[in-house]
């Protein structure tokens, strides 16, 4: 493993993690109460204390085990699951399997009778204002 690579430098999971969750680092901070400039100083401690290490994990969705043995592997297997899991009876922190809890394509259709829904009650609108002239 090259030294630029240090296995358990928290800070970058920590930053790797919100990257996986799509999260931009204002975005953690407002969760936390902070600034931008204080993310990017976590994400840049090799350690952090463990109160603000609860906090965070709990902002990114994930337990603090998962921070802690964070890796890429790993993390992509978990974030490929659509469920949350409590990881703290795990024999390690990524070693269940997961299983989708829902079906996507009704999501889909879901949506699909929503979108369609508001421009039904968009056009009954303008309608209504046309004949208001």
């Amino acid at each position: 493993m090259s030294t630029l690579t240090k296995p358990n430098h928290i800070g970058r999971k920590i930053s790797r993690i919100r990257e996986l969750r799509d999260m931009k680092q204002e975005a953690l901070a407002q969760a936390l109460g902070t600034n931008q400039q204080a993310v990017s100083a976590i994400e840049n401690s090799e350690t952090i204390d463990e109160d603000k290490l609860i906090e965070i994990a709990k902002v990114l969705g994930v337990s603090v085990e998962a921070i802690k043995n964070f890796s890429e592997e790993n993390m992509i297997n978990y974030f490929n699951t659509f469920h949350d899991t409590d990881f703290s009876n795990s024999q390690g922190a990524f070693s269940q399997n997961h299983e989708c809890s829902f079906n996507a394509l009704d999501k889909v259709v879901e949506l699909y009778e929503r979108l369609v829904q508001v421009e039904k009650d968009k056009i009954e609108y303008l309608e209504k204002l046309h004949n208001l002239k």
